[in-house]
Order: structure tokens, then C-alpha cells, then sequence
């Protein structure tokens, strides 16, 4: 895995989380101008989340004979066990703490469409949005190993044009069932095709070394956020987020070999996936007794970093490690490198 990359998902992971300490501490309310950056660009950490998906899933098939079913398999392997924890632990917080999620029930049908990934009226009454609401980016998530999957078909030429066919016509052509094409319609799904596009360039070594004109890159795309209005999500987040992209794999020798920076990224998704329990708690917590609030964030960044490195090496690496060998027939020790390959 390109080290740029990891450092690029960590990055958009934590941009993620200051987006929501500002909703969950401040109520979108800001306090200056790097407090209203992060309440109105802050959730471009998804656009990123999947241009990189995109590029990840690519490079991470090329060259194998890798069937539709074992590809699958293997996505669960890595999503679903962390994903399934947050998801319990959010409900369980729901249950037996409700004063830190106020604005949250649990409806136990919702919740197990939660757990397959289907989309479903939050009970809650805000939205499409699962158990643990940031799981929502995972329903897009599974939509495109799926089709992905089908792709496998083909050879790596043509699996572009057809994960962009199979996208338009589940998206924008299947329109019967409702707030589910609703959901699935997001121009967002597209930004999928921007990974595969810059995995398929940077294969044929079109991507070169540098550090002025990616830098120049990185501000351009930088400003595009700032200044561009967040739809079409697409053009305005989607293109400066595959920028970005291709500037990070341009500067990857001023990164390479920084094991810090993989393990930044490596956390990302446990990241991604806890952060809103912890400010939920921190919060809760701030307003109860009147810490500090940024104080108080700062105690939930130093958590929420320490819990993900745990989270990493003792839930996601540790039951890829197993369920991959058990589907392969592989013993355990033939499955660990494979987990470098096969990132959020």
C-alpha cells in the first residue's frame, strides 16, 4: 500500500472527526473561521474515503484470477467485524445510556438492516442513516464490492466501463423501490470510478514523481473544497478529492517506509468507525460539568487514537487474519500479509 495514500485516509479520517466534534459539541455553531471550515468541507474526508476505495479495490486485483465469490468474501472479512462491534456497542449505548445519544432510538427491524447494509429510515427521524450513522458510506461501500465483483469477469481493461455501466443502471436506471433509489442515486457512488481510473494510470506509469507541481496540485484541490459549494458532490468534492490522490502517490518517495504514517492509515477505519462514540461521551461529558470543550475534544483525539490502534491490531488484523484463512483453507500465518493488501 502506497504510504502517501495511508497518510491522505488518515488525514480525510480525522477531517471527518473535527466535522463531528464541531456538530456534536457546538451544534454546527462556529466558533471562527477553522471551526466553520470543518462544519462546511469537513465531511470531504468521504469523497476521499472513496476515491481511495476505488484505488485500493483496483491495485489490490490486478493481476490475480481472483473469483467474483472469493473477492466478496474476503470485503466482509475486512468490514464486517468492526463495523458489526460499533454497531452493537452504539445500540447498547442507546439502550442502557441514552443521555449521551439523546437524539437516538433503536427499532430492532432498522437495526438489522443495519447489520446487512440495506439502508433504512433512521428511527430516529433524520435521515437513511444505519444504527451507527456513519455507516451509512458503508452501504455504498458494499454496492461497489458488489459490482465490483462482477467486473472480476472481465479483463482489467474494460472493468471501468463496466463498474460505471453496472453504477448507472443500478443508480440512476432501477428506480422502483423508492427512498432506496433515493439513497443509491447520491452522484457520490461515482466517485468510485475516480479510484479505479487513477489506479488504472498510475498502472501504466503515468503518474510521475515530483514535488512542485503535486504541491501545486494539493492547494488547488484544497481551494476547490474551500470555495466550491458541496453539489454536485461529485465535480465540487469528488474531483479535488481524486487530485488529491494523485499528488499524494507523486510525493510517495518523500513518504515511503514511514511506518508511522501506515499505521496512522491503518487506524483509519476504526477511526472513522468509533470516533462518534467517543465525542458522543466527551459531550455529553463537556456539557454535564462544564469542561472545557476543546480540552475536552483533545482527551477524545488522544482516546480515540489509542482505541483505534487497539481496535486495529485486535479486531480488524486479528479477525481478517482468521476468517481469511478459514475461507481460503490457509493456516493462519499464510493469511497476515494479506491484510496489508486488502485495506478500507
Amino acid at each position: 500500500m502506497l504510504i502517501s495514500v495511508q497518510a491522505l485516509r488518515a488525514i480525510a479520517a480525522w477531517a471527518v472527526v473535527c466535522h463531528h466534534f464541531m456538530q456534536i459539541f457546538f451544534n454546527f455553531q462556529a466558533r471562527g473561521p477553522v471551526g466553520q471550515a470543518f462544519i462546511d468541507k469537513g465531511a470531504v474526508g468521504v469523497d476521499i474515503f472513496f476515491v481511495i476505495s476505488g484505488l485500493v479495490i483496483f491495485l489490490s486485483t490486478q493481476g490475480k484470477s481472483l473469483p467474483p465469490a472469493q473477492f466478496l468474501l474476503h470485503r466482509l472479512c475486512r468490514i464486517v467485524p468492526a463495523y458489526w462491534l460499533y454497531t452493537v456497542l452504539m445500540a447498547l449505548v442507546v439502550v442502557f445510556a441514552q443521555p449521551l445519544l439523546p437524539d437516538q432510538t433503536v427499532d430492532w427491524s432498522h437495526f438489522l438492516l443495519s447489520l446487512l447494509f440495506i439502508p433504512g429510515q433512521n428511527p430516529g427521524g433524520y435521515g437513511i442513516y444505519p444504527t451507527l450513522n456513519v455507516g451509512w458510506t458503508l452501504n455504498y461501500e458494499m454496492l461497489f464490492y458488489l459490482l465490483f465483483a462482477w467486473a472480476l469477469l472481465f479483463r482489467l481493461q474494460v472493468r471501468l466501463l463496466i463498474v460505471a455501466a453496472l453504477l448507472f443502471t443500478v443508480c440512476q436506471a432501477w428506480t422502483g423501490y423508492g427512498w432506496v433509489s433515493q439513497f443509491y442515486r447520491s452522484g457520490i457512488v461515482y466517485e468510485f470510478l475516480l479510484g479505479i481510473a487513477i489506479g488504472m494510470i498510475y498502472r501504466r506509469g503515468w503518474i510521475k514523481p515530483g514535488l512542485s507541481l503535486p504541491l501545486l496540485g494539493i492547494g488547488g484541490a484544497l481551494l476547490a473544497i474551500y470555495h466550491w459549494a458541496p453539489e454536485p458532490r461529485f465535480l465540487a468534492w469528488g474531483l479535488p478529492s481524486a487530485l488529491l490522490v494523485i499528488a499524494c502517490i507523486s510525493l510517495e518517495r518523500y513518504f515511503e517506509n514511514n511506518r508511522v504514517l501506515a499505521l496512522l492509515g491503518n487506524c483509519s477505519y476504526s477511526v472513522y468507525l468509533m470516533h462518534v462514540l467517543v465525542l458522543s461521551a466527551g459531550g455529553f461529558i463537556a456539557q454535564r460539568y462544564g469542561v472545557n470543550p476543546y480540552i475536552t475534544f483533545a482527551i477524545c483525539a488522544a482516546t480515540i487514537g489509542v482505541a483505534s490502534w487497539v481496535s486495529y491490531e485486535w479486531v480488524e488484523k486479528r479477525s481478517y487474519r482468521w476468517l481469511k484463512a478459514w475461507i481460503d483453507g490457509e493456516t493462519v500465518a499464510q493469511a497476515v500479509p494479506a491484510l496489508s493488501r486488502q485495506k478500507y
